[in-house]
């Protein structure tokens, strides 16, 4: 800009020289000089100083503008911020008292000046009344590791960190009443005294209580339903009504719907949850294959219970997982391994010492300290949209379980977890899957037709191909939900992991991502009945998508009766965000 001024007052200044005359200039007559022909005529001194000034600024600022244009067009925006390059002086420097608040993932950030923390009940109600009163939105947001990002907003947010304790264990009634803003691990770990522990787990533990319920969080195994099944009581911190509690015998109609409330319907502040005895379980990890696991799937699921499937994409590899409470008759199982864990991790290794060289990379950390799912996505980052190599990457990765098979004995908090790897973007679906006495086989065909696919299209898809099952769940906004007690659903994850900071690389992997999941979802959802997790949904930007998407949650959950409820108890929306607004639409929608 000081350019472009000082270019344009020099301008001024010459032509000003270049035209003032002099006043004996204009009395005297000038001498004649006939012509001579052919002759050159030198410029004057001051023409030659003014056109030499005015092509140095002129260069000065055309050399301003291509530096602008090209760090401008070459910075990596991600596509839906691609509106904000066409009006760059829109946006005003960031205050310093935001709070930035992102998911695990790094997928979904959001920048806020209002982020409430407070550290008891009363503080709480006080917080929402106030938020009430001004129609300002607090969304409840748990400890931030939903995948899409389900409780952001920029608005403002509510999280309930500072209230978790546990309030009250009844060793008799295997029952406990706690705080929600507890994290799993911390609850398993202040109740293991009492010899109690929680019904089932989902792969983490880092979930807070609130929002593990809030968005139909699960485990595995097809007796054991989602976690919201365990909720017996809740203590709902509503803007229109004021603090209430709810269960099956008080209110049992909202308290059904408020169990898998999306966050929607109230802040959770307090849960109390039916327990069971903690115990030792059997961990049994080995490699099947497909001809095999159809013969043997119904009886794994009735004998087992816990089981999951890993599927390695452009592999037969299919990793059985299996845990069951140790007998009291035969005890745990005498197994020595064939292979050491230095042995199974090896051909990992040696994959990534190879791919280094290939790709000209280094390695600074010493590999023996690296675990098997930081070596992945290490490999991965090499190449992450390569399909040779990831099916390289794969190939290795079921040469590790094959050498990793075997038994594990520990407590079912400690067994029942699942490193899931570094950053990623995943979609997961939740389909019936036939009653626990008569499996229908259509998650095993799910599966068939989404490797086929996989194959077919090109996917450059890492492992694994996640499935688990689960018991129905009364919960009407469960994806899960049923009202046949039989009934059991299975749930499959996609996955696609983001091991690199940099950002042209992660958007480059996010939009394959998403082409590999509207894929399945084309092919897949309507055919199998399928809906996604509720921590894992996207909103889809194009409106005839997202109309769509609205009509199929209406066939499938009680949205009327959902917006109903939310007026009822929230009527300014203060606890809602954008996501909510735009999968459950409803006339009055602000």
């Amino acid at each position: 800009m000081l350019n472009f001024l000082s270019l344009r007052r020099s301008i001024h200044y010459f032509r000003h020289r270049r035209l003032q005359i002099s006043p004996t200039a204009a009395i005297s007559k000038p001498p004649f000089n006939p012509p001579r022909p052919f002759s050159t005529v030198s410029p004057s001194p001051s023409s030659s100083s003014f056109d030499s000034e005015l092509r140095k600024y002129l260069g000065y600022g055309a050399l301003v503008i291509f530096c602008g244009a090209a760090t401008y067009y070459s910075f990596p925006f991600p596509e839906n911020a691609k509106h904000k390059k066409a009006q760059i002086f829109r946006y005003a420097p960031l205050p310093e008292d935001l709070h930035t608040v992102s998911n695990w993932s790094g997928t979904h950030e959001v920048w806020t000046r209002v982020f409430h923390q407070p550290e008891n009940l009363e503080q709480l109600e006080q917080v929402v009344k106030q938020a009430n009163e001004k129609k300002a939105r607090i969304r409840p947001v748990g400890s931030g590791l939903s995948p899409n990002g389900i409780g952001l907003s920029r608005m403002g947010m509510v999280n309930l960190a500072l209230m978790d304790k546990v309030l009250e264990v009844d060793k008799e009634k295997k029952r406990v009443r706690v705080q929600a803003g507890i994290r799993v691990q911390q609850l398993v770990d202040g109740i293991k005294e009492y010899g109690l522990t929680l019904q089932n787990f989902a792969s983490i533990r880092e979930q807070q209580i609130g929002g593990i319920i809030q968005v139909g969080a699960h485990g595995t195994g097809a007796k054991l339903p989602p976690i919201d099944e365990q909720v017996i009581a809740m203590k709902l911190v509503t803007p229109a009504k004021g603090t209430i509690e709810i269960s099956k015998d008080k209110d049992p109609e909202l308290f059904l719907l408020a169990r898998c409330g999306l966050g929607g319907l109230g802040v959770v502040a307090e849960v109390t949850l039916q327990c069971v005895e903690r115990q030792e379980l059997v961990e049994h990890t080995y490699i099947s294959n497909m001809k095999d696991i159809k013969k043997n799937h119904k009886k794994l699921l009735a004998d087992n219970k816990h089981v999951k499937y890993l599927y390695i994409p452009y592999t037969d590899a299919i990793v059985v997982v299996t845990c069951n409470p140790i007998s009291k008759w035969r005890g745990p199982p005498k197994f020595k391994p064939k292979y050491t864990s230095e042995e199974a991790i090896q051909h990992v290794r040696d994959l990534y010492v190879e791919s280094l060289k290939k790709y000209s990379a280094s390695e600074e950390r010493d590999m023996n300290e690296i675990s098997f799912t930081e070596l992945r996505d290490k490999l991965l980052a090499l190449d992450p949209l390569n399909k040779e190599h990831v099916i390289k990457v794969n190939q290795a990765e079921a040469e590790f379980w094959r050498k990793s098979e075997g038994y594990r004995v520990g407590w079912s908090d400690e067994i029942l977890g699942f490193d899931c790897g570094g950053q990623q973007w995943v979609s997961e679906t939740c389909f019936p899957a036939g009653t626990l006495a008569k499996p229908n086989m259509k998650d095993i065909e799910y599966i068939e037709e989404l490797k086929q696919l996989i194959e077919k299209k090109n996917i450059p898809a890492p492992a694994p191909l996640e499935q688990r099952w689960t018991a129905r769940s009364k919960s009407p906004m469960s994806p899960a939900s049923s009202t046949a007690e039989d009934d059991i659903f299975s749930w499959v994850g996609i996955i696609m992991y983001l091991p690199t900071s940099d950002a042209r690389q992660r958007k480059e992997i996010t939009e394959e991502f998403f082409h590999y999941r509207h894929l399945t979802q084309t092919l897949l959802w309507d055919q199998y009945s399928a809906f996604e997790h509720w921590a894992k949904i996207e909103v889809p930007k194009d409106k005839d998508e997202l109309a769509a998407l609205q009509a199929r949650l209406r066939k499938r959950f009680p949205v009327d009766e959902y917006n109903k409820a939310r007026r009822a108890l929230d009527p300014n929306k203060i606890l809602s965000n954008n996501k909510l607004e735009k999968l459950f639409s409803s006339t009055d929608t602000v």
